[in-house]
């Protein structure tokens, strides 16, 4: 029944099948994968519009080109479903973001056409020189491609990859996929007619055969050559005008319809034999083909499932982020020092309703946590309040600038953490679970991890008036989870929950409380005694909650987080400095990426969810 519905596509095997299509077979083959990744992200959710627009380029690159050997390095990754498809992972793809299927990015370890595991943007050029670099010091020929997108220009590791590998001599290729009208106003109508000339492989030809007739021509040749190229640099200025590529060192191509086939293989194949590195500019449509998507495609860049004739998701719960977005509206009705930054991601982190409110007061930087945490420092010198809203994997970027901008000059700069913790589907690349080891090394920097969305509004309104310097909100993706009827929340520091000379005690933080509240219930059921702490504020620690913990005879800590430089391991050290004897297990993530499945399975795998941390606490009893 596949076969008959995807009559070419389950015939592609390997990029090589492709090669040997007609032109109508080559366009049905592109309906028919906007079809099945239509049908699969419905179902399992993932990014669709980005892999909507990339459809014919991706067809056409395995057409042009021979991978394995020669190598497609894809910035972010997030629109590597098709390439997945055409590489062999078709009857597959059903299992794509579920747990033992395939990851929603590349990943080496999955197939030897994923030259470089993404999920970050930006990435792909710098990973691209590296490996063409790799292929010339080995003698091998093959071409290396990068794909970036606009989005990912914006993020400054770009232009260090673009300006690093500008002057490399063959088959290096950059592919600037363009979402948009235009990247600069150098684009125009001469721009596209020229270009349209110079990838024609009629005009190469002709361009070869002219300068091998010119060099055999004795003295003049060569100077009426050398007086021929540079003519032809001056016309284009007046007429085209350099590019930031061109002045980079890049032989630029473009821009290049992205749906359009024969216009793709002719420009691809003209890249190919320039001895230069090359950057081609192409346009695509995201969301293309599918209206949904087309028309809301920031809606459809990652997202959940839907439905497929209304392009509706079929789950709006109103989670963190929501109630985030929300509370800052708030603040900042009667504070106009508050303000909101984002890197580019509005939508996500729940900021749509402030940037129409505020916009004076709303920053989208791009792509640029880097600049993002240091643009809010400097913000905070002349007295403004800025949330810096950002997901907890892509705060890693700004290490460098919490510590040496924000947190040396102990400016007030709030973090907003979203998706922290486990976040399931996308994998390692996503995964919230370093942001706490890496804050908690950071001096004078506070750090709360609500597990409801009234201590998200309590923890929000320390950090903006109760804190003086770096402090971070952190909160998972999704939205409450259980929480017992006799549980009050009394203190932005920390909450006891049950005796506090119970002979177990579980201290933890976050969503993890409402698991430990399950697991408590049961283990009551059981004859067992068992108390919890419940930090609110988990850096610094409070040495009352310390003081409660170390009445027990067994004191268990689980986080949702490395255990390395955890909070378990500073709440030992101050349990150790009361001097009490009493046992002391912590537990949460140790030395391990997490992998893509859903964020319960995940849960369950590490022991977090209140089936494991019975597990645990009965193992020690």
């Amino acid at each position: 029944m596949e076969n008959e519905k995807f009559r070419i596509l389950s015939t592609i095997k390997s990029p090589k099948d492709i090669k040997n299509l007609n032109d109508a077979e080559t366009k049905e083959l592109c309906s028919e994968i906007r079809e099945k990744l239509i049908e699969v992200v419905s179902v399992n959710g993932g990014h669709l519009a980005s892999n909507l627009g990339i459809v014919e380029l991706t067809v056409a690159l395995h057409k042009c080109f021979n991978c394995p050997k020669d190598s497609i390095v894809w910035d972010v990754g997030h629109q590597s479903y098709v390439h997945k498809m055409l590489t062999g992972r078709f009857d597959k793809i059903d299992t794509i973001r579920k747990k033992d299927g395939l990851a929603g990015f590349p990943k080496r370890s999955e197939s030897e056409y994923d030259a470089f595991n993404a999920g970050h943007s930006s990435t792909s050029i710098s990973a691209a020189f590296g490996i063409a670099k790799a292929k010339q010091l080995k003698g091998d020929n093959s071409h290396t491609i990068a794909i970036i997108g606009d989005g990912s220009m914006t993020g400054g590791l770009a232009y260090e990859g673009l300006n690093n590998a500008g002057r490399f001599k063959k088959n290096f290729i950059v592919i600037l996929n363009d979402n948009k009208m235009s990247i600069s106003n150098n684009v125009g109508a001469m721009a596209m007619n020229l270009s349209h000339m110079r990838v024609k492989p009629t005009y190469l030809r002709i361009k070869r055969r002219t300068e091998t007739i010119l060099a055999h021509i004795p003295l003049v040749g060569n100077l009426f050559k050398k007086i021929l190229s540079r003519s032809k640099s001056k016309l284009k200025n007046l007429i085209y005008k350099n590019t930031l590529f061109d002045f980079l060192g890049y032989t630029y191509l473009g821009p290049v319809d992205g749906h359009d086939m024969e216009e793709l293989t002719n420009a691809l194949e003209a890249a190919k034999k320039y001895n230069s590195s090359v950057l081609l500019h192409v346009v695509t449509k995201k969301g293309k083909g599918y209206e949904p998507a087309e028309s809301r495609p920031k809606e459809f860049h990652g997202i959940g499932k839907f439905d497929i004739d209304t392009g509706e998701p079929l789950s709006s719960s109103k989670g963190f982020s929501y109630v985030f977005g929300n509370h800052l509206c708030n603040l900042a009705a009667k504070d106009k020092k508050i303000c909101a930054i984002t890197a580019a991601m509005t939508l996500g982190t729940g900021l749509s309703k402030f940037k129409s409110k505020y916009k004076n007061r709303f920053f989208d930087v791009g792509i640029a946590e880097e600049h993002a945490v240091t643009f809010a420092s400097g913000l905070a010198t002349k007295g403004i309040i800025p949330f810096f809203a950002v997901y907890s994997t892509f705060l890693q970027r700004g290490f460098d600038q919490l510590i040496h901008d924000a947190a040396i000059q102990k400016l007030h700069v709030v973090l907003c953490i979203d998706r922290a913790g486990i976040v399931g589907d996308d994998g390692e690349t996503h995964q919230g679970v370093f942001d706490v080891s890496m804050l908690n090394t950071i001096p004078e920097t506070t750090i709360f991890s609500p597990c409801y969305f009234d201590e998200l509004k309590h923890s929000m309104n320390a950090a903006a008036y109760m804190c003086d310097s770096l402090v971070g909100v952190r909160y998972p993706r999704g939205g409450e989870l259980y929480r017992p009827d006799d549980f009050k929340v009394s203190s932005i520091d920390f909450d006891l929950y049950g005796d506090e000379n119970a002979e177990i005690c579980i201290v933890t933080y976050g969503r993890l409380f409402s698991y430990a509240c399950k697991a408590r219930e049961r283990l009551k059921d059981e004859g067992l005694n068992v108390s919890i702490i419940k930090l609110c504020r988990i850096k610094p620690i409070d040495c009352k909650a310390v003081k409660i913990a170390s009445k027990s005879d067994k004191i268990f800590f689980f986080e949702e987080s490395l255990v390395a430089g955890g909070i378990g391991e500073s709440f030992g050290y101050e349990l150790k400095k009361t001097g009490c004897d009493f046992f002391y297990k912590i537990h949460g993530i140790k030395d391990a990426f997490v992998r893509h499945e859903t964020v319960e399975q995940a849960l369950n795998e590490f022991k977090l969810d209140d089936d494991g941390m019975i597990e645990v606490i009965k193992e020690y009893i």
